[in-house]
């Protein structure tokens, strides 16, 4: 049954390239997979649509409605528990085409092309009694929800990932193994040498590998591990064991691809559907002279001090952005750490100073501060981001995106030195 809350609420008439705002319920890697799962979202609401999104995903989603309706519906869904929460209201750029469920179908494979179910597992721990085998099985899900247990043969049981398809076990075995994820005697077995399943287990999301792609550039890769929490290292462009680490944490945790060219894709597309979820823009700032990619939903202009340009938080959302740009060296730069320490904007912070270069990271029960600094062609410029306590992924990916896109577009209407204080 459909439910009515869509039926009431009126979807936008057009479908390609309509304007308005969706709710993006799911995404999908493959066109069938998009398909099945567009058709069991309609079998439920009107209205469901898929669109393209970066890194060859498709969403599914329910729109075109109008922008100041779009949230209460979800709000409204998210309560009845008929969306999943990570639902969330998004813009489609203009001319991406929305298709309605059902007019993408599904393809018939060929019965000589039918492939065959899967019938292999991922032999994660043993243990000799059943009460131990349930608490490996209870930790292990921690990491693969998946998980199942079956009783052996031999009277020991074996908390196990599966099925899926050989050709996919033996390609994440290593990569798992490598990862730490699970344990390194691991092994992948055929359903018929288990005996039997004690408790069912899901067939996890691993993807048969397919062929290799081109690795982006180590600079493009960098930022996006960064952004994605696996890598701290300077964005420099460079082959080196924290780049090799992360890469290889990001194909373990993700799981989308054994290969790195078609995991960091993958990964690039996802920071790009995410900027696109958190409404990130442009923020072009007269008084400092920079440009920087900010959450500007979040965000208001407050005012310009001198050095620096304030934005505060928007609709009470708690987050804050501070610009800064003076024209100076090393000296003015921590003299600009130092006004922010003192100010409170980020709380006893933890401090990374190089030349040229300048990070803070502090906390405390209200909001979660960072700043960077730089001292760039005669200048110390940088940024603080205030956001809410409780936030810290949404806090972390922001910081990655202000520190990639924060440059000068020219000379700022608020020249002069820095405040020592703040009226």
């Amino acid at each position: 049954m459909r439910h009515a809350a869509v039926v009431v609420l009126a979807l936008m008439p057009g479908v390609a390239g309509a304007e308005g705002a969706v709710i993006r319920l799911e995404a999908k890697r493959s066109p069938e997979a998009a398909a099945q799962a567009a058709q069991a979202w309609a079998d439920r609401f009107d209205g469901v649509v898929t669109l393209p999104l970066p890194g060859g995903w498709t969403g599914i989603a329910i729109g075109p409605l109008p922008a100041d309706r779009a949230g209460p519906l979800l709000e409204q869904l998210k309560q009845a528990g008929k969306v999943p929460q990570d639902a969330f209201v998004s813009t489609p750029a203009e001319g991406t085409a929305l298709t309605p469920a059902g007019a993408l179908a599904v393809p018939a494979a060929l019965p000589d092309e039918t492939p065959p179910s899967p019938d292999r597992y991922l032999r994660l721990e043993s243990a000799p009694t059943e009460v131990e085998g349930r608490a490996a099985l209870e930790r292990l899900r921690a990491t693969f929800p998946e998980a199942g247990l079956w009783a052996l043969s031999d009277g020991w049981f074996a908390v196990t990932l599966g099925p899926v398809p050989e050709k996919a076990g033996r390609a994440w075995l290593p990569v798992l193994t490598k990862a730490g994820l699970i344990p390194e005697d691991a092994v992948l077995a055929r359903a018929a040498d288990l005996g039997q399943a004690v408790e069912e287990g899901a067939a996890p999301d691993l993807a048969a590998p397919g062929a290799p792609e081109p690795l982006p550039p180590l600079d493009r890769v960098q930022r996006a591990l960064r952004w994605a929490g696996h890598y701290a290292g300077v964005i420099d462009g460079k082959d080196g064991p924290m780049t090799r680490a992360a890469i290889a944490a990001e194909i373990a945790t993700a799981r989308a691809s054994t290969d790195p060219g078609t995991a960091l894709r993958l990964l690039e597309g996802r920071r790009a559907a995410w900027a696109d979820a958190q409404g990130l823009a442009p923020l072009v700032d007269q008084a400092t002279g920079l440009t920087v990619t900010a959450p500007m939903r979040a965000l208001t202009f407050d005012r310009a001090e001198r050095a620096l340009s304030i934005y505060g938080p928007r609709d009470g959302s708690g987050a804050a952005l501070i610009l800064f740009s003076q024209p100076g060296g090393q000296q003015e730069l921590l003299d600009l750490a130092g006004l922010v320490t003192a100010l409170g904007w980020v709380p006893q912070p933890e401090r990374t100073v190089r030349q040229g270069h300048v990070t803070l990271q502090g906390r405390n029960d209200a909001h979660l501060g960072a700043a960077e600094g730089w001292v760039r062609e005669g200048r110390a410029e940088g940024y603080v981001l205030i956001w809410p306590a409780g936030d810290e992924a949404t806090h972390t990916r922001l910081l990655a995106e202000i520190s990639d896109s924060l440059t000068r577009h020219g000379p700022g209407t608020n020249e002069g030195a820095a405040p020592s204080t703040l009226p």
